[in-house]
């Protein structure tokens, strides 16, 4: 087998921050050292040391040797160019499938899994922006002004994680999404000015689409049932649903039909408050002209 090495640097931990492996996720630990342990046999298979193999595919050697012990997650081009360097035939970047599950933390891969599958979402936000509509660059200065901070690993995953919630605005089709967001956070430069302009024209977009309904709450409206906390609600076709407040039964997920009946009285009050949805849009093109 003839092997091309790279002939521009390596690549190290350094290049691809926030692919380490969570050592309390039992299933993405077992996922990630089977798909190493495949890595690693192939490659002995076919005679090539891990300094040589790393050459071929662009990454330093003890990148490579991480990642077949399972002790880092590898990227989809990896397995892809590893796939091409050992002559798979396909089956190792076919992996992917698997290790694409595991890539995010188990907590956030579990929201995500309740969104995939959710037929009607809505989320009341009071303190900032929704995950679903931050832009990277307005989540990673929420996860960098953190206290104690995070690795700059760590916020570069948790970012990603974040980002690939939103994939539940491309399904298809396409659930129904509703959002009450305050108007305090909508005003915070989170990031500087550019980055806060750019969240707000993404707030527009997403408001725009014909399976969203974007309502902003004005700061100078009357108490309502969200000044407790968060809400949020998610229906399901089987008919089934849950939810979560910050004010109710100790912030924990329900899905009692008497306890989501509350849930959906408090949240229908938040609605009717809020500003209807065009005038909701129309506000916030106003705070993008006030500056």
């Amino acid at each position: 087998m003839s092997v091309e090495a790279d002939a521009g640097r390596l690549k190290t931990e350094a290049d691809e921050p926030g692919w380490e492996v969570d050592p309390d996720d039992e299933w993405g630990v077992a996922v990630i050292a089977t798909v190493g342990r495949q890595l690693k046999l192939r490659r002995e298979a076919v005679g090539m040391r891990a300094g040589e193999f790393g050459k071929a595919v662009g990454y330093g050697e003890d990148l490579v040797y991480k990642i077949e012990g399972g002790k880092r997650i590898p990227r989809q081009e990896y397995l892809d160019k590893a796939g091409e360097v050992l002559g798979a035939g396909g089956l190792i970047s076919a992996t992917w499938e698997d290790v694409k599950k595991v890539r995010y933390p188990k907590k956030v891969r579990e929201l995500g899994k309740l969104e995939g599958k959710a037929v009607e979402i809505g989320v009341y936000e009071c303190n900032s922006i929704h995950g679903l509509l931050q832009t990277p660059e307005h989540a990673r200065a929420l996860f960098e002004a953190w206290q104690p901070p995070y690795s700059p690993d760590d916020v570069e995953r948790m970012v990603a994680a974040r980002l690939a919630r939103q994939s539940v605005f491309e399904r298809d089709p396409a659930p129904s999404v509703h959002f009450v967001l305050e108007e305090a956070p909508l005003r915070r430069q989170v990031g500087g000015t550019m980055v806060w302009r750019q969240q707000l024209e993404r707030l527009l977009v997403v408001g725009r689409l014909n399976n969203v309904t974007l309502q902003v709450m004005p700061t100078n409206t009357e108490a309502h049932p969200g000044l407790d906390g968060r809400i949020e609600l998610l229906k399901f076709p089987d008919g089934t649903a849950v939810g979560r407040a910050d004010g109710l039964f100790n912030g924990r997920p329900v899905a009692d039909p008497r306890q989501l009946r509350i849930l959906e009285l408090q949240y229908g009050t938040l609605r009717a408050q809020a500003l209807p949805p065009r005038e909701s849009l129309a506000f916030i093109k106003q705070l993008l002209g006030e500056t």
